[in-house]
């Protein structure tokens, strides 16, 4: 008996210890295997049939014990199929389409997600005729279509003409879909809701307990959101979006319903986040869709750079030092994604500030390092649920698939079990402990004792373990029992044979039966030397001669298609597995959300011990923010020294702080240092200052980064305008306005009075005037008395020495106004030639004097020098003795216009 390849059974019989060689002569009759692959039954794995082919048992196996498995149970192979998973899953594009509906002063809007299949929906909410709430929700969401009833009012149709308008929109405009205004009505919408197959929902629910749960969830109420999600649905049932290469009776998978509000957002101004956006129109999509940005921000907060090697990541892009990049230490995707999530929409919720900075400062004691230790191994296991469920609802599934949920709800107990023990006072660790229930218990035991990893891995298809189906034990007991039964048969069969026949082999291949298998002797040349009395001859394969016995064909009979009967059972259990598993995926979706709640506020402390952060407070009483020994979270870290500084802003009197001072004394760090910290604090973050009370901010409205792109077709002075009009025309007396040398794109004096104009616009607001940080270097503001003088405006300057031709920083905040912008010290710490500063510093003080600029003593000598030296030297190659000589020409011609620049 011998074992063949690809795990086939052939038993075979010599006669005699000989071999002999088959001689190479005519092909008739050779069979050749078919080039297309062939599925067995309903199973997903496919089968070539070319090779026999067999389930492998293994000897000697003890099945696992009734009990709950261990964690290493299933993963004898860990960090192999799982990381070719991640790298999959970071190259799916994840598309959002968003539905809106506007009528009588509210929005409804709804959009789906395919990252994580989820159906996100507002409740009805008031909005004005600019449609600003909407402008928000497409700046945030960033979809790829926006979809919307065909009968519109002027006030959408004008707004959606003009969002269509917008060929230099970053990311790419979106595309607009117009359905029949019939897709939206209350109650087709309603029953196209009622009647949808949801995985989450149990099939076992009636239909009037399919509509309480579903009431549960969606606020059909609210007619404007209900009339979104129907036309919604109809759109994705007519798109069939990320199902478009299956069978038509397959759905769209929706793995739930999840509410968003925009409410008690802060509105940042999305130049804050991002700058230049100068490059391939495609990868910008990319990049904006996640929220990092080509270039430098204005704060910094996120900025991407190009990754080492491009075939690492789809984008080619990595995060740089940014914000983000210090503080992203989380140790799941799903938390990475929350965390730019939370840095997109900072909040003025208390509450939720609060909660969140009660389970950082739970974290930085002492005493619960190892507790977060533990945590953030556990999180490392949390995958991408979402993407498994949407697998299981397609039919999808992967051995990897069964091997990381596995895992995932292991580690998701790991974590209950650890909050349990933890103070339920914080509200976070009280609903990881309640919520996650045990239907992850179930769910885990279920596929720790049917699932079969090791043997799973080594078939690559879904494999159940012994004692799970008992009619499937008995034919993989059938199946193993082959090769001894095979070799009787053999034994019989070569008796039977002509005496020249050296030996034989029963053979099984999937679909095809068993055969005869005999060795091409030299005789058999031509085709009709391959027929054997009593045989049925079938195929010539690799000098082997296959055909049909009377005994092979009882063998069919009796034992039939093992092969694929044993992997259609296996699939129908796989299938009954995923189905338990569907009917409980709110839960695991639970699982996910508070999961990457967890890692995003583990990953916050962990920052915060190492980088030294406090505890902000929050003050309701003010508006704007206190600040004492503010650093800035990202230069200190590059900074061998770092000088911390105040900030009040508190209060009605200093709302414009002017801030002067020489060129690179920190002007625009400190501005910089002042958003951040506000930033973090309405993120939840702690911050990188002695002490921090945030007051009630609403807006955060930047001019810092001059954004040059020629795909604007802007210059980079109307960009900059752009930016202080937004904060002009929105900006509250609790919105935080930071500019920093507006102005200077233009000629000095329009510059100058733009800037001056701005800021009177402002201070004439009086106590209603936002919180604004100004840095620039026009001291004529100050000299000149441009702003009105009073309580409102507060002159600030960097503090500086001059130590004989040295210029001493110290980077400190004070009182007072700059009296030099000393730019010539500035232009010798860059290298400029000291001939070239000496002239500029000689040019400036003629200016401040008002009087004439002449060219410089020593450049005019040299160009006098030069004009006569080349004077002479024309002279001297004239030829005296010449007779056609004119003097007077040459006198006329040369010396006479030459004396005007050598006199």
């Amino acid at each position: 008996m011998r074992v063949g390849r690809s795990h086939g059974v052939v038993c075979s019989l010599k006669k005699s210890p000989s071999k002999e060689k088959p001689p190479s002569g005519s092909r008739d009759g050779r069979f050749t295997p078919p080039s297309h692959p062939v599925k067995c039954g309903f199973s997903s794995h496919v089968l070539r049939v070319a090779e026999p082919m067999a389930f492998r048992a293994t000897p000697g196996r003890t099945p696992r014990g009734p009990g709950f498995p261990g964690p290493q149970a299933p993963v004898p192979r860990p960090g192999t199929i799982e990381e070719e998973d991640e790298d999959e899953e970071e190259e799916e594009p994840a598309e959002i389409h968003l539905c809106v509906l506007w009528s009588s002063g509210h929005l409804g809007i709804a959009y789906y997600d395919t990252s994580d299949s989820t159906v996100h929906f507002m409740p009805d909410a008031p909005d004005h005729q600019s449609l600003k709430l909407l402008q928000r929700v497409l700046d945030e969401v960033n979809p790829q279509s926006v979809i919307t009833s065909a009968k519109q009012d002027e006030a959408m149709t004008r707004f959606l003409r003009k969002l269509a308008s917008q060929e230099h929109r970053q990311p790419k405009k979106p595309e607009i879909i117009l359905l029949p205004s019939v897709d939206f009505g209350p109650e087709t919408s309603k029953q196209r809701l009622l009647s949808g197959n949801y995985s989450f929902i149990p099939e076992s629910m009636t239909a009037t307990e399919k509509i309480l749960f579903l009431s549960s969830i969606i606020p059909f109420d609210c007619v404007l959101t209900v009339r979104a999600l129907g036309g919604l649905l109809k759109f994705l049932s007519r798109r069939r979006v990320g199902v478009e290469l299956e069978d038509y009776n397959v759905s769209v998978p929706i793995l739930g319903f999840k509410k968003f509000v925009l409410t008690h957002l802060v509105s940042i101004d999305q130049d804050t986040y991002r700058g230049e956006a100068e490059a391939n129109p495609k990868v910008v999509q990319k990049v904006i869709q996640t929220s990092s940005f080509l270039c430098d921000s204005v704060l910094q907060i996120f900025k991407s750079e190009a990754h080492p090697s491009v075939y690492k990541v789809a984008s080619g892009l990595k995060e740089g030092l940014s914000l983000f990049g210090i503080l992203n230490r989380c140790r799941c995707k799903w938390g990475q994604k929350l965390l730019r999530l939370w840095f997109t929409r900072p909040t003025q919720e208390l509450r939720e500030l609060n909660s969140r900075l009660d389970v950082i400062q739970f974290f930085l004691m002492p005493q619960n390092l190892d507790t977060a230790q533990t945590m953030h191994r556990l999180l490392s296991h949390i995958k991408n649920v979402p993407l498994i469920l949407k697998r299981m609802k397609l039919s999808h599934t992967k051995v990897s698939d069964w091997q990381v949920l596995y895992k995932t709800v292991y580690s998701a107990l790991g974590l209950r079990d650890v909050c349990r023990s933890l103070p339920q006072a914080i509200q976070l660790f009280q609903d990881i402990a309640q919520e996650f229930s045990d239907d992850l218990h179930h769910i885990a035991s279920l596929i720790g004792k049917v699932v079969d990893f090791e043997e799973s891995l080594a078939e690559n298809r879904f494999t159940v373990l012994p004692n799970i189906d008992p009619e499937i034990d008995s034919k993989k007991r059938r199946l193993t029992g082959l090769p001894s039964f095979l070799t009787e048969v053999a034994q019989k069969e070569l008796d039977n044979l002509d005496a020249r026949i050296p030996s034989c082999s029963v053979i099984y291949i999937p679909l095809i039966g068993f055969l005869l298998s005999i060795p091409r002797l030299p005789f058999m040349v031509e085709a009709s030397d391959f027929e054997i009395e009593g045989l049925e001859f079938m195929f010539l394969s690799e000098d082997k001669l296959h055909y049909r016995s009377t005994r092979t064909k009882e063998l069919d009979t009796l034992l039939g298609d093992l092969h694929c009967e044993i992997r259609d059972q296996e699939t129908l259990l796989m299938y009954q597995l995923q189905c338990q598993v569907l009917a409980r995926a709110s839960v695991l979706t639970r699982v996910l959300d508070l999961a990457s709640r967890l890692d995003v506020l583990l990953a916050l402390a962990s920052a915060a011990r190492d980088y030294g952060y406090t505890r902000p407070r929050y003050s309701p009483r003010i508006h704007g923010v206190r600040i004492k020994n503010g650093r800035h979270p990202l230069m200190e870290l590059c900074a061998r020294t770092f000088v911390p500084n105040s900030t009040d802003c508190g209060s009605n009197q200093g709302r414009v702080k002017v801030i002067t001072g020489p060129n690179s004394s920190g002007k625009s760090i400190y501005l910089k240092q002042v958003g951040l910290i506000t930033f973090m604090a309405l993120v939840g973050s702690f911050v990188p200052a002695e002490e921090a009370e945030i007051g009630v901010i609403d807006a955060i409205f930047t001019r810092i980064h001059s954004c040059e792109s020629i795909s604007l077709g802007l210059s980079t002075f109307m960009i900059d305008l752009n930016q202080v009009a937004k904060a002009v025309n929105n900006a509250t007396e609790q919105s935080l306005v930071l500019i920093d040398e507006f102005g200077k794109g233009t000629n000095t004096v329009d510059g100058l009075a733009l800037l001056a104009a701005v800021l009177r616009h402002w201070l004439a607001l009086g106590p209603r005037c936002p919180h604004i940080f100004v840095a620039t270097n026009f001291l004529s503001l100050v000299q000149l008395q441009l702003l009105p003088q009073g309580p409102l405006v507060q002159y600030l300057t960097m503090e500086t020495c001059e130590d004989g031709d040295d210029l001493v920083f110290f980077y400190q905040l004070c009182q007072g106004v700059a009296s030099a912008s000393h730019a010539s010290y500035t232009a010798a710490q860059a290298g400029l030639p000291e001939q070239l500063i000496a002239r500029g510093k000689e040019v400036s003080d003629l200016m401040r004097r008002r009087k004439p600029i002449r060219p410089a003593n020593e450049l005019l000598r040299r160009s006098q020098v030069e004009n006569c030296q080349a004077l002479v030297h024309k002279f001297l190659k004239l030829d005296l003795e010449d007779p056609t000589l004119d003097l007077g020409i040459f006198m006329s011609q040369e010396v006479l216009p030459a004396a005007t620049t050598i006199l």
